[in-house]
């Protein structure tokens, strides 16, 4: 099993040296805990691909320290540049055109012209400015399930495949970052996330444009099938059926909730924030409970809710 390590800055150049060797590390994020490679090793990023079992056509998410980090690696426009100057470090990845002769390796960006990039909070960046190259860190599980939010959910899911895993706690935002992308002046949501589309659309004074769900795949997250535990899941239920576990959410609760297997309310008083931090930590803790099908309540669609709902239904999506 993988060494956990704290955030002890003795740790953290521990972290930095095994990344710099080539090798990975699971480290946590304000959003997840994310697979670590050195971006611009070939190597250490198939790395990432085989311990996550990820296809090779869904590209990564490069980790920057700074803005002028990123501009090595990246062309910004003018909107982009806004929304970094704003929402940076924090749950926003911009996908840009990369810079002609940038160093990161073709298989982060799997093979397209342009790299998800995002500045995040925590130890995580730390790490990237002591090594002074980006790091590829999609989530810290194995491709297409749950994501972690803690240590040990990575060393269940993945401890006997990497190097280290550094301990920061429970992540606070929960839910994976917001991708935006900027095209021809108009700004397109890539995938919901922890920034809600929102705070994005106040501040640029323009709507997000949504994609349809047959798009090619532009960014991480963006597979019809992903964040999916080994029960089924049903979504939006008004009743429960027998041998069901329930992700409730709110006060009221749908009919027949008192028998289920189990059940875990992701905010009780119906606060999108906490349901955002509890949702991947609940469908794991539910999926041990054992029952075949998850039931889920209603999540209202606002704010975070867009991100969540996002996150269900495409647990919900049909299996490969």
């Amino acid at each position: 099993m993988a060494q956990i390590i704290s955030t002890e800055p003795s740790d953290l150049q521990i972290a930095a040296e095994v990344l710099g060797a080539g090798k990975l590390a699971a480290l946590p994020t304000e959003t997840v805990y994310g697979l670590a490679a050195d971006a611009t090793n070939g190597s250490a990023v198939a790395g990432i691909f085989s311990a996550k079992g990820r296809p090779h056509f869904n590209p990564l998410i490069a980790h920057m320290a700074t803005l002028d980090m990123a501009e090595r690696y990246v062309v910004f426009d003018d909107i982009s540049r806004r929304l970094a100057a704003k929402f940076w470090p924090g749950p926003l990845t911009l996908v840009l055109p990369l810079r002609e002769g940038a160093a990161i390796h073709p298989l982060v960006t799997a093979g397209l012209t342009t790299l998800a990039i995002r500045m995040p909070r925590g130890p995580i960046a730390e790490i990237i400015a002591a090594l002074d190259r980006p790091l590829a860190a999609p989530s810290a599980n194995s491709s297409g399930r749950i994501s972690a939010t803690s240590a040990q959910a990575v060393q269940d899911d993945l401890g006997a495949k990497l190097d280290l895993i550094v301990d920061g706690g429970a992540c606070v935002v929960g839910l994976e970052s917001t991708i935006v992308k900027i095209e021809n002046g108009q700004a397109f949501l890539l995938r919901p996330g922890g920034l809600a589309a929102e705070e994005i659309e106040a501040f640029i004074g323009e709507p997000l444009h949504r994609l349809d769900q047959r798009a090619a795949i532009q960014a991480p997250g963006m597979m019809a099938s992903h964040y999916a535990p080994d029960a089924a899941m049903r979504l939006n239920v008004s009743e429960v059926r027998e041998g069901e576990a329930l992700l409730a959410f709110g006060a009221q609760r749908a009919s027949g909730a008192d028998k289920a297997v189990a059940m875990l309310n992701l905010s009780p008083s119906g606060d999108l924030h906490e349901a955002a931090v509890h949702l991947f930590d609940y469908m794991k803790r539910l999926d041990a409970a054992g029952a075949k099908t998850i039931a889920v309540e209603p999540v209202p669609h606002n704010g975070l809710g867009e991100a969540i709902n996002d996150r269900l239904s495409r647990a919900a999506a049909p299996r490969d």
